[in-house]
Order: C-alpha cells, then structure tokens, then sequence
C-alpha cells in the first residue's frame, strides 16, 4: 500500500489556496478545511477530489480513503479522531449526502 505521504507528493498543489469550504447540495456551509499544518494534507486531499469530480460524490469520497491511505484504517478504529476521513466514510459507506466545495483562494477574503 502507497503511503499517505507518497500520495501527497503526486496530488495537485494547493499553493496560492487558503481553504476549502465544503457546502450542502444546498450551498449551505458546513465545515472549512484551512491550508495550515495539521489540516494541509486533507485541504489538499479534498482539492484533488474537487478537481478531479467536480464534488464529492459516493465515488469520490472511495477514492479520497485510498488517498488518506493508513489514516482510513486509523479512522476506522479509532471514529471522531480523523473528521476529515470520517466524513469520507459516511458518504462512501453508510449513505450520507454528497458534498460540493468552494476553493478560497489567498487573494479573497
């Protein structure tokens, strides 16, 4: 299994974004991802999911767990430790609605 790290290193940069923020299908805002340590590699995780999808979608959120690589499985074992992955889990697996997302770049407010 590729590691969490060697994942990070073939995903887009997130350079010049200072968040993201994760909507309801209704546009509603449920939960900001900062670019700083400690949440850096799921804004960046999350950004390649957006990229890639558009939204994250049952489909999207199966792959972002592969991405998040060892951590899915400590997510697992240990629930609420790892929100970022928690929520992956709840829309790949147990039926929760998908998300949409609106990237903040460092230039806006």
């Amino acid at each position: 299994m590729t590691s969490f790290q060697d994942q990070l290193s073939i995903l887009p940069a997130t350079d010049g974004i200072d968040a993201i923020v994760l909507l309801s299908a209704e546009g509603e805002a449920l939960h900001r991802l900062e670019n700083r340590p400690g949440t850096a590699g799921s804004l960046r995780v999350y950004h390649a999911l957006v990229k890639r999808h558009g939204h994250i979608d049952r489909k999207a959120a199966r792959e972002g767990l592969e991405l998040f690589a060892e951590h899915t499985a400590a997510a697992r074992a240990h629930p609420g430790s790892h929100p970022n992955i928690d929520r992956l889990l709840a829309i790949a697996e147990q039926g929760a609605p998908g998300l949409r997302a609106r990237v903040v770049l460092s230039s806006e407010d």
